[in-house]
């Protein structure tokens, strides 16, 4: 058996021919890079929380939660059905920030215990979960309550959001399981009381000092919050220009649907003028090739003529190359990417001017059209138009959408100006010549197209027989005076006998869409501009040009976009609808959990504003699935001071000191636990190479969000708990006294 190699110098030298010169898959190169991002993820949890905790036994038991988490989310995957992809890897990222934090929340608790009353550390573990026990389960139920209805949304957005938001899901409620049982007995057998007269070294004495640091921070934190209760009215009016300006970037922001990632490949198609054969086609794939193999990025381009690819035609004046990249480590991410290899391709060949050539890259999704970009299918619905003036409608359609800034190029494969034969059969003279003119159509079909026959079986194989005439006998239209067909005396007539043929001008192709007769449009958005705003140029274009009788509809990719901006908003209020059906069971309060949900428009500011400082990331499905994560962990953050205050406020302590006592006593672990998620997801936010825009996009989504939910949200939170206390309290009085 010959080796691949052997194979390849056998073939002509002057033409590449598609065989594979890599064995490992774009999806198994993009997994293996969140696999990375998710191990410098943990190690900067681990730094994070030894920060905050100060010595190796304490930052070891919420780091023992972490794997026991997340390797019991695996048992889930098999009655689920998932598999270990780019997005339930996601979804472990992610969570390595998130099941940390109820460990944390427990462990600083006993270990504040310890340190400031003194207690053993079973005593010490024993209060603390009376105290912690509700806001661990708080979360959990919050965070669940966020991610599980996410999961039977239908159709494509509901496939991609599902297995992200179960594995979340499912990773928080075995954190909150591990925080309410492995964590406490850990911390009562690890943790020790911290020794004063033990020597101090180094590291003890920089702890002191960010203690000493972090306790004026605490300080200052709280009296900030006791003078932002006292400026109560001024704050809401915060609030409202808050959501006045969350409203306008988001309406302003450009939206997406799956980001076009850097897969490695490059299509590029081409059409020759109609009627162009097959070897004017070759020499143009001969010669892209060598352009293009001079383009340092690229690895190998081959090259196929008579097809396509955009389409699926099979011509005689098309062909399609092939171009695969040399791998991402080898390439400059900014000039050596997709997008510039493909403006590098196009410079390349912009003086071949018989030819139309497009370079484009794969869809983000395959089977979701042929290309990246934007699909738009223009349909012939109630007009009777030929389908000259049906071409002249396209032509003038596309002239008008590629004046527009939104797009960067707009172009459709379909013309009716293909040269052909029309062949007429002279029915007057077939009826004096005794010849049937379903004969003579049928000769010629047979001859000129073919005919099947019979199978017969030979050797123990079956074989199919086709008649058709020899290339010798078709190879142009005088031939056809040298066919006969049999007339009803059983004499053979001659063809040229019956017919007439004149050249015409007639379409090669004819595609139907909704089965309306259609064109499909492909193109892509200039850069700068979203996928988002490119359908609306279409949508406003084709309101302007298109006459009566014509339609259009969206297909591939720009469909299921369409589809998924109408289920976007859906999924946001069911998330946020269960959280605070959730938070008004725990409270027994209809008031007290809009202190809460009124956490998640900052984050969602924190997120929203990062993304618009940000071109180059557009409010995508993936900064959605982004967004749904903040609902819960904005949620979180402010769930740990309000559990602690009203549970103050209900053992009869007045309003505002109680609100204050809650602020500083979980100031540390809220920090502790958003500043080990922001730096959990940082390497996703600066990753690079296959499948790094999904991650970026992800990565500052969640990370804005958390610092504004971090630093803003902790001081508005504490001020809306007040507010809303003191009125539900002052209203309950009055019912009092009513009765």
């Amino acid at each position: 058996m010959k080796t691949l190699a052997e194979l390849k110098k056998s073939f002509p030298k002057d033409i590449d021919y598609l065989i594979p010169v890599e064995t490992t898959s774009v999806v198994e190169v993009s997994i293996n890079e969140v696999i990375h991002t998710l191990i410098e993820a943990l190690v900067l949890v681990i730094i994070v929380v030894f920060l905050f905790l100060q010595n190796w036994r304490a930052t070891l038991i919420p780091i023992l939660a972490i794997p026991v988490s997340l390797i019991g989310t695996f048992i889930f995957f098999i009655p689920f059905g998932f598999t270990i992809n780019t997005l339930t890897l996601f979804a472990f990222v992610l969570s390595i920030g998130i099941v940390v934090d109820d460990a944390i929340v427990v462990v600083e608790a006993v270990q504040h215990n310890m340190d400031h009353e003194k207690l053993s550390p079973k005593d010490a573990t024993i209060k603390a979960m009376r105290e912690i026990s509700g806001p661990v389960i708080a979360i959990a139920l919050i965070l669940t309550a966020v991610f599980v209805p996410v999961g039977f949304v239908p159709g494509i957005v509901g496939k991609l959001y599902q297995q992200f938001a179960i594995t979340i899901a499912v990773s928080v409620l075995i954190s909150a399981f591990v925080a309410l049982s492995l964590t406490p007995a850990l911390c009562m057998l690890m943790l020790k009381p911290a020794d004063k007269n033990e020597k101090k070294n180094f590291l003890d004495r920089f702890f002191d000092r960010f203690n000493n640091w972090f306790g004026k921070v605490t300080g200052s934190y709280t009296n900030g919050v006791h003078t932002w209760i006292k400026k109560t009215p001024y704050v809401m009016v915060m609030m409202v220009v808050l959501f006045v300006g969350l409203f306008l970037l988001f309406k302003n922001k450009p939206t997406g649907f799956i980001p076009t990632e850097d897969e490695k490949r490059v299509i590029v198609a081409f059409e020759l003028p109609e009627g162009s054969s097959t070897t004017r086609s070759i020499d143009l794939i001969l010669e892209l090739q060598k352009r293009i193999k001079a383009i340092p990025a690229v690895h190998t381009a081959g090259g196929l003529a008579g097809l396509n690819v955009l389409t699926f035609s099979n011509k005689s004046n098309t062909g399609t190359v092939f171009i695969n990249l040399k791998h991402w480590d080898e390439r400059n991410p900014e000039t050596e990417s997709v997008p510039a290899v493909i403006a590098e391709i196009q410079r390349r060949t912009a003086d071949i001017k018989n030819a139309r050539i497009i370079a484009i890259a794969p869809p983000a999704i395959p089977g979701l059209g042929q290309s990246s970009g934007f699909t738009f299918e223009l349909q012939q619905t109630t007009s009777t138009d030929d389908i000259k003036q049906f071409e002249g409608v396209l032509h003038k359609f596309l002239g008008a959408v590629n004046q527009r800034p939104e797009i960067a190029m707009a172009y459709s494969f379909f013309t009716a100006r293909t040269p052909s034969y029309q062949v007429d059969v002279d029915k007057e003279k077939a009826k004096k010549l005794g010849v049937s003119v379903a004969d003579a159509y049928s000769t010629l079909s047979t001859l000129l197209g073919s005919s099947y026959v019979n199978d017969f079986n030979v050797y123990g194989r079956n074989f199919r027989v086709v008649a058709q005439a020899d290339t010798l006998y078709r190879k142009n239209i005088d031939d056809i005076g040298k066919y006969r067909v049999r007339n009803s005396a059983g004499n053979m007539v001659p063809l040229s006998a019956l017919i007439t043929t004149k050249v015409i001008e007639t379409p090669a192709l004819v595609t139907h869409y909704n089965l309306y007769r259609s064109a499909e449009i492909m193109g892509a958005p200039k850069p700068g501009y979203s996928s988002g705003e490119a359908i609306k140029a279409l949508e406003e274009v084709a309101a302007q040009v298109l006459p009566v009788g014509y339609s259009y509809e969206f297909s591939g990719m720009s469909r299921e976009e369409i589809k998924a901006g109408n289920s976007t908003l859906l999924i946001f209020s069911i998330s946020i609808v269960f959280v605070f059906l959730f938070l008004a069971a725990l409270y027994e309060s209809w008031s007290v959990p809009f202190s809460v949900i009124f956490a998640v428009p900052i984050g969602a500011l924190g997120s929203i504003l990062t993304l618009t400082f940000m071109p180059n990331l557009t409010n995508n499905i993936y900064a959605q699935i982004g967004l749904i994560t903040l609902i819960g962990l904005a949620a979180k953050n402010a769930i740990l001071i309000v559990e602690f205050a009203k549970e103050r406020v209900d053992r009869g302590m007045e309003i505002v000191a109680a609100t204050l006592e809650a602020v500083q006593l979980r100031l540390r672990p809220i920090i502790m636990t958003s500043l080990a998620f922001i730096l959990g997801v940082l390497p996703l936010a600066f990753s690079s190479g296959a499948g790094a825009e999904a991650r970026k996009t992800i990565g500052w989504t969640v990370a804005g969000g958390m610092v504004a939910a971090s630093s803003l949200a902790i001081f508005v939170v504490p001020v809306l708990y007040v507010l809303i206390t003191k009125i539900a309290y002052r209203n309950k009085k009055k019912e009092l006294q009513g009765s």
